[in-house]
């Protein structure tokens, strides 16, 4: 590691790195712009391909193109007018002229309206193609439709809904995700970076590294998504952005942490920066490669947009780790001493952090560290109970968003005088021979409106010896009554001999995301756990002290999700959580928060072999306390940013990571990390010799 690190920062070398990262990004910068166009948000995409839905997605397009519905509803308290009445025509005449933006005006159906003597209700089912551009028109689709039929007034509620209308809401609260976070995210580790290094010079530095990394990184996955079939979706996307971000600007405060200290021993800043990244290196590899392979066990989740997160996580980061232990380190030593203005480290200076609040902080837990460190395990505990009111059991459209879009307006009025599955049919595909039964089937299972069962749109009658037909559900479409009736029909419709019948659409395809996700957090938890104490027992070279900062984050991640479950449901007022939620939050913190735990204990070995154990730990803290904590802020402050998208999901998992990065930078870490170490001392590196032995010895035993 000493030669990489002398060449990366050596006297001629230093512009030869700075040279290539310029020409990285004079050819990633066209690259990174086309990210977007290679995301894939189709809900399918989504899905394993072994999942009922999916396979009844991919048989439905020999029977017709792939159709998304918008649904126009109408509706007057009272009663529709004669007025209403004509408006809703004319509507309707205009909306079969419609051919922008994939929307099938010809084949528009109703208007329908609800069954009263005296109709209070009506809609209208526009179809949009959904072909390989049609996430990226949906929304000017859906406009098009709201441009023909006006807006609610004079008492009459027009909104447009069904599965259309709330994609294009959904498209529209992704729109500009990247450029939203890039802001968010720059702005955090702007103010941060000033808070911390009170340098307006020093902060320009790890900026310009950590956006190099960015554009390098999405350009790297944007070749991969256009050449090698990797998912990517508005998700990952967003989550790449902030990871990024968050674990380049963590890179870049350590080694310029170690790198201060340095100068302060080093005349030559370039011996200075060299044993920076010495010292500082290992550490740093270690944590990037704990979230790059924990990243990468998500390879084996089910659901495909988990799966796809995992490799752009995975690069992520790992490009940030190369931007920041080269292109960072060459600016540093390029821009010299001065770049710390106004505080300059100078050759001979005290080193600050021996004296400061840290320091003392150390001296204090080491008086009573087992009382201290019991009774923050307690109330972590305690904190932890909150899980009690945690519902990832998914959100409904209407949760999804925290304000109310017209779509979810539009459900809501739709619900009240149509059958709530309508716009939203259930699709079964059976053999021919075998259609008649399983409509019958269908028919008469509990949950499906009577009658309702018709051809869709534009579908063959026929096609390879198969049938296609729609149903409609008397619940809505992303309830759990409906969730269950698709259960029902599944289980009869697969026990007539020879229908080789398969049920999708929807309510289905959210089903199956339900359990592909249950099994990804049963599988995926415990390989990320498994993944990071082989990484930590490598690292520590002890089995002892791994097992215990694992347990510490697994106490840190239970307090956080509790925390959050409390905070959403009696501040936030949120409904629920996602599905994935518990397994996103989990892997960020566990991979991330580990971190944090490495830098610590990596310092407090280092210290141990000189000094032993509990002297290391007190100058362990010291060193790394005040960079530890910046590090945790500017972490926890790019996955807040994730709060600013008006989507629920996402703000939620921002919420839950940023809280648990406090909470391990502050208490886990800080207090409960280093008092168990003090408590338990040199043991706490079984089965090593330092557990055995002064630090002398140990030293001159790892020198050996």
């Amino acid at each position: 590691m000493r030669d990489v690190a002398r060449l990366l920062c050596g006297r001629r070398t230093k512009w030869l790195v700075v040279v290539f990262w310029l020409v990285v990004l004079v050819l990633a910068a066209p690259l990174a712009g086309k990210l977007m166009d290679a995301q894939d948000n189709d809900a399918t995409s989504w899905l394993p391909s072994s999942a009922e839905s999916t396979q009844v997605w991919e048989e439905s397009k020999g029977f017709r193109p792939e159709i998304i519905t918008a649904v126009v509803v109408y509706a007057r308290e009272g009663g529709l007018t004669g007025a209403d009445r004509s408006r809703i025509a004319e509507d309707k005449r205009q909306l079969t002229r419609l051919r922008a933006h994939g929307v099938r005006g010809e084949e528009t159906r109703g208007p329908l309206y609800d069954r009263k003597t005296a109709p209070a209700a009506a809609q209208i089912f526009v179809p949009v193609i959904m072909d390989e551009k049609g996430w990226e028109r949906i929304g000017p689709a859906v406009d098009s439709v709201r441009n023909v039929v006006g807006s609610s007034g004079g008492g009459l509620d027009v909104h447009v809904t069904g599965p259309g209308g709330v994609a294009a809401d959904s498209s529209e609260a992704f729109s500009g995700i990247d450029s939203t976070l890039l802001l968010a995210a720059l702005a955090v580790v702007i103010v941060m970076l000033l808070i911390t290094y009170r340098s307006p010079t020093l902060l320009v530095l790890p900026v310009v590294a950590v956006v190099a990394a960015l554009l390098t990184a999405q350009a790297l996955i944007y070749l991969l998504a256009a050449h090698a079939g990797l998912t990517v979706n508005g998700q990952s996307a967003g989550i790449l952005t902030v990871l990024v971000f968050g674990a380049g600007t963590d890179y870049a405060l350590l080694l310029v942490a170690r790198y201060r200290e340095e100068l302060r021993r080093h005349e030559d800043r370039h011996e200075a920066m060299a044993r920076a990244l010495h010292r500082a290196g290992p550490a740093v590899l270690a944590s990037s490669g704990t979230v790059v392979l924990s990243m990468l066990v998500l390879l084996a989740a089910e659901m495909n947009s988990t799966r796809g997160l995992g490799p752009v996580a995975a690069i992520g980061v790992a490009v940030a780790l190369i931007a920041m232990l080269s292109l960072l380190p060459s600016l540093l030593v390029i821009f010299g001493r001065w770049v710390f203005w106004p505080v300059v480290p100078h050759f001979g200076t005290p080193e600050p952090t021996e004296h400061g609040f840290w320091a003392r902080t150390g001296q204090r837990l080491a008086v009573h560290p087992r009382r201290i460190w019991v009774a923050t395990a307690l109330v972590l505990a305690a904190l932890s109970l909150g899980l009690v009111q945690l519902r990832a059991a998914g959100l409904s459209n209407a949760d999804s968003f925290p304000d109310k879009p017209d779509s979810i307006a539009g459900q809501e009025v739709q619900n009240r005088y149509f059958p709530a599955g309508s716009g939203s049919p259930l699709v079964v595909i059976a053999a021919v021979d075998r259609g008649a039964q399983v409509r019958t089937t269908v028919e008469k299972t509990r949950g499906v409106v009577p009658g309702s069962l018709v051809l869709p749109p534009g579908a063959r009658p026929e096609h390879d010896g198969r049938v296609i037909f729609e149903a409609t559900l008397t619940d809505a479409a992303d309830s759990e009554q409906a969730r269950n009736t698709v259960e029902r029909i599944r289980e009869a419709v697969h026990r007539i001999p020879g229908a080789d019948a398969q049920v999708g659409g929807d309510t289905a395809a959210a089903l199956d995301m339900d359990a592909a996700t249950r099994h990804d957090n049963l599988l995926i938890i415990p390989l990320v756990l498994l993944v990071v104490l082989i990484i930590l027992a490598l690292v520590l070279r002890a089995l002892l002290a791994p097992l215990l900062l694992i347990a510490t984050v697994v106490l840190s991640f239970a307090a956080a999700l509790g925390v959050s479950a409390l905070v959403f449901r009696h501040v936030f007022d949120y409904a629920g959580e996602t599905t994935d939620f518990p397994l996103f939050v989990f892997v960020f913190l566990v991979a991330l928060g580990i971190d944090y735990n490495i830098f610590l204990a990596t310092r407090i070995r280092e210290e141990a072999l000189h000094q032993g154990t509990r002297a290391g730990v007190v100058t362990g803290l010291a060193a790394t306390g005040a960079v530890i904590t910046s590090a945790g802020l500017v972490l926890a402050g790019t996955f807040a940013a994730l709060g600013t998208l008006p989507v629920v999901a996402f703000a939620e998992i921002g919420f839950a990571v940023a809280l648990g990065v406090l909470l391990d930078t502050f208490v886990v870490r800080s207090v409960l990390v280093t008092s168990l170490f003090l408590d338990i001392g040199p043991r706490v590196w079984w089965p090593h010799a330092l557990a055995r032995e002064d630090g002398g010895a140990a030293r001159k035993r790892e020198a050996v």
